[in-house]
């Protein structure tokens, strides 16, 4: 009797799978596991055979999953997730302690994070909190350099070696204050944004990304001119907006202070629709101990934007 293709998958094919998955190439994955390079290509060639399917594309730059690949990471993922909640819960594992470490894009870290925290923290009081804040970049590399656990992201769907799981939607709006002639900027329609200074966030910003994607779906091409002032942080960008020094794109999360003491006002009629996911950015694995216990926690008392 032929044997179906869930009897001939060999799980424990599956790691080494998503380590070359991870590091995307067979070379950096054979380091990271401790084998041999034509060991690790062997057991992906076996497991190709198992599942009638390739992969992986190769080239010179490495390699990169092909739609079957794409498919059985996530369920390979899965696997893992369970069997480590599975060992978890035979053993009878007592409430996680220790320190998380959570790195955070900065809307994230100053506008969605710290209600979570704090109610995180009443119901697991045994576990330490540091969080590492950068922009969305700097956040992925930490993740993949295994400095935190868990990230969470903007602007990015994708990042190679790097699990993205929507967490919650944002939306970004332009927004100006008062110019420095007591007036505000006249914006009415995209192509009025050529005129006026905006004020960027620095590059590797995921804002910034989604910003300037929207900007050439929209027609403008337009980077940063002479007239515009790059400044890195939110919270930056919005006081010099309520300055009069120029038009922001700043995410609903952010502005609702600003908005209500009445620093900002939103730029209507621009056509610009500018949403985006909150992710979720984790290595190949499942998570364990304090990080999982965050992330199960976020995700089942998601915040709520204000206003």
């Amino acid at each position: 009797m032929a044997l179906t293709p869930a009897q001939r998958l060999d799980p424990r094919l599956l790691p080494t799978f998503l380590a070359v998955l991870e590091h995307g190439r067979v070379s950096a994955a054979a380091k990271a596991l401790h084998l041999s390079q034509p060991a690790v290509t062997a057991q992906i060639r076996k497991l190709e055979d198992e599942l009638g399917a390739p992969l992986f594309l190769r080239s010179a730059a490495g390699v990169s999953p092909t739609a079957a690949g794409t498919t059985l990471a996530g369920y390979a993922r899965t696997m893992q997730r369970l069997l480590g909640e599975a060992a978890l819960a035979v053993a009878g594992a007592e409430e996680p302690a220790g320190e998380l470490a959570l790195a955070a894009s900065t809307t994230i870290a100053a506008y969605v994070l710290p209600s979570v925290l704090a109610r995180f923290r009443i119901s697991h009081p045994a576990i330490g909190l540091r969080v590492v804040v950068g922009n969305t970049e700097e956040v992925i590399g930490d993740v993949k350099r295994g400095g935190v656990a868990v990230g969470l992201v903007e602007g990015h769907a994708r990042a190679s070696g790097i699990h993205l799981e929507p967490y919650v939607d944002d939306e970004i709006v332009a927004v100006s204050g008062l110019s420095a002639g007591g007036a505000t900027f006249r914006v009415r329609r995209p192509g009025d944004l050529a005129r006026v200074p905006i004020l960027w966030r620095e590059p590797g910003s995921g804002t910034r990304a989604v910003v300037e994607r929207a900007l050439r779906r929209a027609g403008i091409r337009r980077g940063p001119l002479p007239i515009d002032l790059e400044i890195g942080g939110t919270a930056a960008i919005l006081g010099g907006a309520s300055a009069g020094l120029g038009v922001a794109f700043a995410s609903r999360w952010a502005i609702q202070a600003h908005l209500a003491a009445g620093k900002l006002t939103l730029i209507p009629g621009l056509d610009l629709v500018i949403r985006r996911t909150f992710r979720w950015a984790t290595a190949t694995g499942a998570l364990t101990g304090a990080a999982r216990a965050f992330h199960d926690f976020a995700q089942r008392n998601p915040p709520v934007i204000a206003g």
